[in-house]
């Protein structure tokens, strides 16, 4: 398969953040009255909005989830980020190769709220690489695991999405990827990885790599195969 382009998840692919906001949800979610481990936090949200699970929290808490309680976990979760935020070991370097190997066909497609991405990506010194290429799943009708995001994001680079390359280090975030009918690549690092290899074959990674830095080489053989004589 030729690439050509690049669509990338964000949490956890470009930015170090999923542990922060890990942390302030389980945080709010334990003082709301639902006592549960940061790791069951982790595993119950990974790759999902908060929202999407509104009636096992409300379940769980006894309480309604209000647009103040949100608000306020986003007032939280963005201070932290502020104060907290890096980029994931070598995604700057590997978003400034695939820019330049693709002529900037590349794009963000998440799943979180379009301010926090703009916000982290800016403070990590990645957002000039995207220009208006920066999508959330918030602002369509469905965000991930459907395809939406990544449709939009196709389309607003041009290129037809069984053109794509997708990078995703979540089975919900995957299965969006692939159902927008995308080639899907999940990165999974060796330390606090929030997932296994297997899972990410199993909902459809056709390769699995761990470093991010590696993405540029990577990219370069699968386009150097596809123009090689068959």
């Amino acid at each position: 398969m030729s690439f050509e382009a690049i669509l990338f998840d964000c949490d956890g692919v470009l930015v170090d953040s999923e542990l922060i906001t890990n942390r302030v949800l389980h945080a709010m979610l334990n003082e709301s009255g639902w006592t549960l481990s940061e790791d069951d936090c982790m595993r119950i949200f990974i790759g999902k909005t908060v929202r999407s699970e509104t009636a096992r929290i409300e379940v769980e808490t006894g309480k309604p989830l209000t647009d103040a309680w949100m608000a306020a976990f986003y007032e939280r979760r963005n201070e932290r980020l502020r104060a907290e935020l890096v980029a994931i070991d070598g995604a700057v370097d590997a978003v400034r190769g695939v820019h330049a190997q693709l002529q900037g066909r590349i794009a963000v497609a998440s799943g979180a709220d379009k301010p926090k991405v703009l916000m982290q990506l800016d403070k990590v010194g990645l957002l000039p690489y995207f220009g208006g290429h920066v999508f959330s799943g918030h602002d369509l009708p469905r965000t991930k695991p459907w395809p939406d995001v990544y449709l939009a994001a196709a389309a607003a680079v041009g290129v037809p999405p069984e053109r794509c390359l997708v990078i995703e280090d979540s089975v919900p975030g995957l299965t969006a990827g692939v159902r927008a009918g995308a080639t899907v690549w999940g990165y999974c690092p060796r330390v606090n990885a929030h997932t296994t290899p297997e899972a990410l074959r199993a909902a459809g990674a056709v390769r699995v790599f761990d470093h991010m830095a590696d993405l540029p080489a990577l990219l370069a053989q699968a386009l150097a195969a596809a123009q090689a004589p068959q």
